[in-house]
């Protein structure tokens, strides 16, 4: 399963990951597949970004924010640096022991809007 996730570069949904190991291993079930995932993510030992849709699995653990696309579904990595400073902003201000955030920016990816990345948004700009 571990494998699985890491030979991935596009932050798959669980059912992408069954696909690629039902491939490999017809006998894997859906459910043994979501729960070793959920597992996985338990453990550190991958990431689960939750976004709208399906949530998606990323091999990479390091702190770091994602891009969603609303037209397409796509899941990148965001350029913008993990700050943990927001960390310690937030866990002062509530009590709350804070270990981590997770940041999902949602808009429309370059391919969506053809390359024109000037395009109105019905965003901030």
């Amino acid at each position: 399963m571990l494998a699985a996730v890491r030979s991935r570069m596009d932050h798959p949904t669980a059912e992408q990951i069954f696909e690629d190991v039902r491939s490999l291993d017809d006998r894997i079930s859906r459910g043994t597949v979501y729960r070793n995932l959920g597992l996985l993510s338990e453990n550190g030992e991958i990431n689960r970004i939750r976004v709208t849709g399906a949530d998606r699995f990323d091999f990479a653990v390091r702190h770091h924010h994602h891009l969603l696309c609303v037209r397409c579904g796509r899941v990148l990595d965001s350029p913008i640096e993990y700050e943990t400073e927001n960390d310690h902003i937030v866990a002062g201000k509530t009590g709350f022991r804070v270990d981590r955030h997770q940041t999902v920016y949602e808009g429309v990816c370059p391919e969506c809007l053809g390359g024109d990345t000037s395009a109105e948004s019905d965003g901030p700009v």
